[in-house]
């Protein structure tokens, strides 16, 4: 059967969101969830945090907030969609270089003459989200044609090229040292190491970056919570579930397939650009499989097919080792990196492989479903006893008919 069929009929609108008593759920309802009063407490904290916290721990924060772009866009491909791609890194190196190409300027560094065009650093930055889309849109229609393990290795050949590329191509990259990454301007504000002083608090690239991040991370988040949330989360949905039925009922499988991989790419494109301003050095070694590994173990840690299962699988994979390097001295079997023990980094992928051991075999739903309130459901009304009708009142009235006497010659 072809992948490509008609467009699925228009849908009926679904039903608004009820109340426990059965009405529709007014918005004082909603905002008196307890979830509500989580996501307001913890959107203040986080905005509260460059006042407090100092730059080892913004750093950390600002990798998870990338890490957490990067893995919604993988999971709306392998956690809705159900295809599986090991090539996310490469489709972060071409965000990040890119990034760094076309914000650039030309130059000579470490023996290589950097190839720069210049342009302004937020255009740059939409630029290289751009290019990571069309270089998902080449790749495009391989993956809609393949599925499961055979997309798994055809992306796998991605890393390869992709590593190939970036230590070779001098001008572009830099080589092994990578080049450096200019600072992102927005609006005549930069994001560099200037300080400016908030509240008589000392704001430097790190406390900066972190609002541009939590702005990207909101915005992505927002995004595809409604595309998985509308009749194209449906659609994916039901390819992953069963591709023929799905075709059958008229989603274009091929086309949809090929349209989540260029948006995924498009993601990673955004997490590469974020990492390349915080890092403020692109390095091609950091690009490879352990990378693209590290974000299919943030979705499975996470919870497939979900956005909030994303930042959390992010979250918990990025600030394990952070911490691990943190409090290596004080931690059992973990020391400093280069004194011979476990260092941190590796200790961590321990950690989070044998959570994704535990996820998968005892928490299938990742660990967003530990912060998900299981919702009870409405029991039904007691219905009435069944009871003996009782006789009318003109019935109660009569007498009681008895039976007609028998002959005296009739046996009984």
């Amino acid at each position: 059967m072809s992948d490509t069929t008609a467009e699925a009929a228009p849908e009926a609108p679904a039903a608004p969101a009820t109340a426990p008593g059965g009405g529709a759920e007014s918005f004082t309802d909603r905002l008196r969830r307890p979830r509500t009063y989580a996501v307001l407490i913890g959107s203040l904290l986080l905005l509260v945090l460059p006042f407090y916290l100092d730059r080892f721990w913004l750093q950390a924060g600002l990798f998870a907030m990338a890490a957490a772009i990067g893995a919604i866009g993988l999971n709306m491909l392998t956690g809705a969609t159900g295809q599986l791609s090991m090539g996310h890194a490469f489709f972060l190196a071409v965000g990040a270089y890119g990034y760094c190409v076309l914000a650039g300027e030309s130059s000579t560094e470490n023996g290589h003459t950097l190839t720069g065009l210049g342009l302004p650093t937020w255009l740059a930055a939409i630029l290289a989200v751009l290019l990571a889309g069309a270089a998902g849109g080449l790749f495009s229609p391989i993956a809609g044609r393949l599925r499961g393990a055979y997309l798994g290795i055809a992306t796998l050949a991605l890393i390869f090229i992709g590593q190939h590329v970036l230590f070779n191509a001098g001008s572009l990259t830099g080589g092994y040292n990578g080049r450096a990454v200019p600072p992102l301007s927005l609006f005549g504000f930069t994001f560099d190491d200037t300080e400016v002083v908030v509240a008589a608090v000392p704001f430097g690239s790190s406390e900066k970056l972190w609002y541009a991040g939590l702005a990207a991370l909101l915005l992505s988040a927002l995004f595809a919570r409604g595309v998985l949330r509308g009749r194209p989360g449906r659609a994916m949905n039901a390819i992953r579930d069963h591709r023929i039925a799905a075709g059958v009922m008229g989603v274009p499988v091929a086309r949809y397939r090929a349209g989540v991989f260029v948006l995924s790419s498009m993601y990673a494109g955004l997490a590469g650009v974020l990492l390349a301003l915080v890092f403020q050095r692109t390095v091609p070694e950091y690009f490879g499989m352990i990378l693209s590994l590290e974000y299919l173990a943030m979705i499975v840690i996470g919870g497939l097919g979900s956005v909030a299962g994303a930042v959390i699988g992010a979250a918990f994979v990025t600030l394990l080792p952070q911490v691990f390097t943190h409090y290596s001295d004080s931690l059992p079997l973990v020391s400093a990196p280069g004194t011979g023990g476990l260092a941190p980094g590796e200790a961590s992928r321990y950690l989070y492989g044998a959570a994704v051991v535990a996820v998968v075999l005892f928490l299938p739903g990742g660990l967003a479903r530990l912060g998900l309130a299981r919702a009870k459901k409405p029991s039904a009304p007691n219905k009435p006893k069944a009871t003996k009708q009782s006789a009318s009142p003109n019935q109660s009235a009569l007498p009681k008919q008895s039976a007609p006497p028998k002959n005296p010659g009739e046996k009984s």
